[in-house]
C-alpha cells in the first residue's frame, strides 16, 4: 500500500472513530433518558419529566453530530479502494422521526428503546468497517 492509500485509510479510520464516539454518547444519553422515563411512568413529577427531556435533547444533539460524522466517514470511504460502502440515508433514519409527536410517556419509552437499539447497530456496523480498514 502506497503512502497516499495509507493516508486515505487513516482518514477513514479517524472518521469512523469520530462517528462511533458520537453514537456512543447518543446511546448514553438515550439510556439516561430511558431511565428518567421509567421514573416518570412510575409517578414522577415535573422535575423528572424535565430531566428526561433534557437527556433526550442531549441525545438529539449527539445524533445530529453522529449523522455529520457518518457522512464524513462515508466520504472518506469513497476515497479508499476496496472499502465497504456505507449508506447514510438509511443508516440513521431514526434520527429523523425519533423526536416527532411524542404523545404519551409509554410511546416515549418505546421510541427511546428503539433508538438505543439503532445506535447499537450503527456502532457495530461502523466498527466492522473500521476493522476492515485496519486490516488493509
Amino acid at each position: 500500500m502506497n503512502t497516499m492509500d495509507r493516508r486515505e485509510v487513516n482518514e477513514a479510520i479517524n472518521a469512523a472513530d469520530e462517528a462511533i464516539e458520537h453514537l456512543k454518547r447518543a446511546r448514553q444519553c438515550l439510556n439516561s433518558a430511558g431511565n428518567w422515563g421509567i421514573v416518570d411512568l412510575l409517578g414522577g413529577n415535573v422535575l423528572t419529566g424535565f430531566l428526561k427531556h433534557s437527556k433526550m435533547n442531549n441525545a438529539e444533539r449527539e445524533i445530529d453530530e453522529a449523522r455529520w460524522a457518518l457522512q464524513k466517514f462515508s466520504k472518506e470511504l469513497r476515497d479508499v479502494d476496496g472499502a465497504s460502502s456505507i449508506h447514510i440515508n438509511d443508516f440513521l433514519t431514526f434520527a429523523d422521526f425519533f423526536w416527532d409527536g411524542f404523545v404519551a410517556d409509554v410511546l416515549v419509552q418505546s421510541k427511546i428503546s428503539n433508538a438505543k437499539k439503532q445506535c447499537d447497530e450503527a456502532i457495530m456496523r461502523v466498527q466492522q468497517i473500521r476493522e476492515e480498514l485496519r486490516r488493509m
